[in-house]
């Protein structure tokens, strides 16, 4: 656990917190408004939030050789939760759009 000194250990434990309650929060909206289009959102944050743990995690055993392997799966996580959030926020604008357009009829 040396391998972060306290302040960072800090900000990458509350980072970790905050994207949790993120997902969350990001899930009730979209059950408060009804739009399910939403919830794509927090599903797709959580290939993030596995890369962030990832990292937590080799931080925690000093940058063990013998976990190195988890240096790649977060770098995977990374790349797959971005082209993740990419699609969500596609769908999203998607949903918007059709919305306005259903709206505009009115």
């Amino acid at each position: 656990m040396h391998a972060l000194s306290i302040p960072t250990w800090i900000i990458h434990v509350s980072s970790v917190i905050e994207w949790i309650a993120a997902i969350w929060l990001i899930w009730e909206y979209g059950e408060i408004t009804g739009n399910r289009s939403w919830w794509t959102l927090s599903l797709a944050m959580l290939p993030a939030l596995v890369s962030a743990m990832c990292a937590c995690t080799w931080h925690f055993f000093d940058n063990a050789e013998f976990l190195e392997w988890l240096v790649i799966l977060q770098a995977s996580m990374t790349l797959l939760g971005n082209f993740t959030l990419l699609v969500a926020s596609w769908w999203i604008w998607r949903a918007s759009k059709s919305f306005d357009e259903n709206t505009s009829q009115l």
